[in-house]
């Protein structure tokens, strides 16, 4: 634990990005095997097992440190972090002799205690808590709750692990997919020497597309370029190896049971198949919305009237793998026609099967595409993906080759009515914001209604004068929350909208964000809940 501790402390004290490369870099190198494959786990986001609840860490805090608990929550909330709060005021005993284990050790005794009697459990945390350094206690205790975000992405541990083995990226991120559990495998298998039987239901790391930066027209000929509509789904890979199915979300999670509808595509796909596309809602023979597909999200079982009521599909947009050969560095143009003859085969059949393509859009200029763009919602499409036609399959987010131009995001100008504090660096500003709209009540009376929360889209300075506000002009407090006077209009936008039992206004929003501070606007002139619903489609 104490090398990993001293790790997260380099992480964390260190703003660039190529000094925290080299700290990992360095961990790899020394740290033992066992260490390194749960440190792997723990950055690519699999979460260690979780064996108490915070609750109870809260109330073992707050008796260890003799402090009564709405003092402890008090501090909660102006550190904003659990684990920091705790490795604050845990008080240390130079006297402890309880051994520091090791991080694979700690892991281990976790899932160890998560059928355990909640008396064991509180008795090895206030063991353990005491005998530790701040940056032991707050990796202790990150690591018990079963969260462990320190802001380094999976691609950087990617790139020190690289460094640390002399492996390339592209290799490593492609051996790190897929499910594997740090408590079996072994960082010779995961890393060194991956076992090949293991690589059948392996997806490819995605490749994803940046926002286009600059005017179309500066991209050169329309004629370079691929362009189809982007696709408003799951992205995922469906991969057909030795007459077995597997189908991967982007999320790295193996999602075929939950479409089973998929299962007769293993019959017909040539061995050695990976598409990769995205799941789209099919009812009635038409993409339908977001709306639909989230219908069949989180279901381990499908019902049959549910399989029936919503239909899915494969919208494949590219081919990875062909006759078992990996094609990713042959030019995009190369790897459609391929994908173009696949499904004309599967047609031929006479059969139908949940599997179509993506198609190009012909397109002879600029204009046209923006056209073409405007009328993505009509078609349940977030607007158009720009593909370089000899553009190889890349790993991660790059520039150059491929740009999503989605369509302009819904807004409306809404009200600031509650403030919650924020995280991290942010946790003594008022940065979590909620928002509302005006609406009658039975009484034919105007009144706000909650409609969306948003965390981002204003500046520091800018934040900065809102909390300022909000301190000063705040009404009830619950906890971390304050309500406001309503007085600050923003105009959020959002990616989509539909109506929503769920939601106390009637209307589910996606993506919701502050686009700008409106000075210029009393919250009288806000709009209404009538006027989102007209966005509706």
């Amino acid at each position: 634990m104490e090398t990993f501790a001293d790790l997260v402390r380099a992480l964390d004290t260190n703003t660039k990005t190529n000094a925290k490369v080299a700290a990992l870099a360095d961990y790899f190198r020394s740290a033992s095997d066992a260490d390194k494959v749960w440190t792997i786990a723990i950055l690519s986001h699999r979460r260690p097992p979780r064996p108490v609840n915070t609750r109870l860490l809260r109330e073992w805090a707050a008796e260890l440190a003799g402090i009564k608990p709405w003092l402890f929550d008090e501090s909660y909330h102006i550190v904003g972090d659990l684990a920091e709060t705790i490795a604050l005021i845990v008080p240390p005993d130079p006297k402890s002799e309880t051994r520091l284990l090791t991080l694979s050790e700690y892991l281990n005794a976790f899932a160890g205690l998560k059928q355990q009697p909640e008396a064991q459990k509180k008795a090895y945390v206030l063991k353990h808590w005491p005998g530790m350094s701040y940056y032991q206690r707050f990796v202790f205790t990150k690591l018990f709750t079963g969260g462990f975000r320190i802001g380094i992405s999976q691609k950087l541990m990617t790139r020190a692990l690289s460094q640390a083995t002399g492996i390339e990226e592209e290799t490593l991120a492609y051996r790190l997919m897929g499910n594997w559990d740090p408590v079996s495998v072994s960082f010779k298998e995961l890393v060194l020497e991956p076992q090949l039987e293991e690589q059948y239901s392996k997806p490819y790391p995605f490749y994803l597309a940046y926002p286009l930066e600059v005017a179309p027209e500066d991209l050169g000929a329309p004629s370079q370029w691929v362009m189809e509509h982007k696709w408003d789904g799951i992205r995922a890979q469906l991969i057909c190896r030795n007459k077995t199915l597997f189908i991967w979300s982007r999320g790295e999670e193996l999602v075929t049971e939950q479409y089973p509808e998929f299962q007769v595509l293993s019959d017909v796909l040539p061995p050695g198949t990976v598409l990769d596309g995205e799941l789209l809602p099919f009812p009635g023979g038409r993409v339908g919305s977001f709306k639909d597909l989230q219908k069949r999200l989180g279901r381990k079982k499908v019902s049959r009237s549910l399989l029936n009521e919503t239909p899915v599909i494969l919208r494949a947009y590219d081919l990875l793998e062909w006759e078992g050969v990996d094609i990713r560095k042959e030019p995009f143009q190369y790897r459609n026609q391929l994908l173009v003859t696949l499904l004309d085969q599967l047609r031929k059949s006479g059969q139908q099967y949940p599997l179509d393509i993506s198609v190009a859009l012909e397109i002879p200029n600029w204009e046209s595409a923006a056209l073409e763009r405007e009328s993505s919602r009509e078609k349940h499409s977030e607007g158009l993906m720009l593909k370089r036609r000899d553009a190889p399959y890349r790993v991660g987010r790059k520039k150059g080759d491929w740009w999503k131009w989605k369509v302009d995001p819904f807004t409306i100008d809404a009200v600031l009515t509650y403030a919650m504090r924020g995280h991290g660096r942010r946790t003594n500003l008022f940065t979590d914001y909620t928002f509302a709209l005006w609406d009658e009540n039975e009484s034919g009376e105007r009144e706000l209604v909650t409609f969306a929360k948003a965390y981002s889209g204003l500046t520091d300075a800018e934040l900065k004068l809102i909390d300022a506000w909000i301190k000063k002009n705040t009404l009830e407090r619950f906890g971390p929350v304050r309500s406001v006077t309503p007085y600050h209009v923003f105009e959020i936008a959002f990616e989509g909208i539909a109506y929503s039992k769920r939601h106390k206004s009637g209307v589910a929003t996606r993506f919701p964000r502050i686009l700008r501070w409106r000075k210029d606007k009393s919250p009288e002139e806000a709009n209404s809940l009538a006027d989102l619903k007209l966005l509706i489609p």
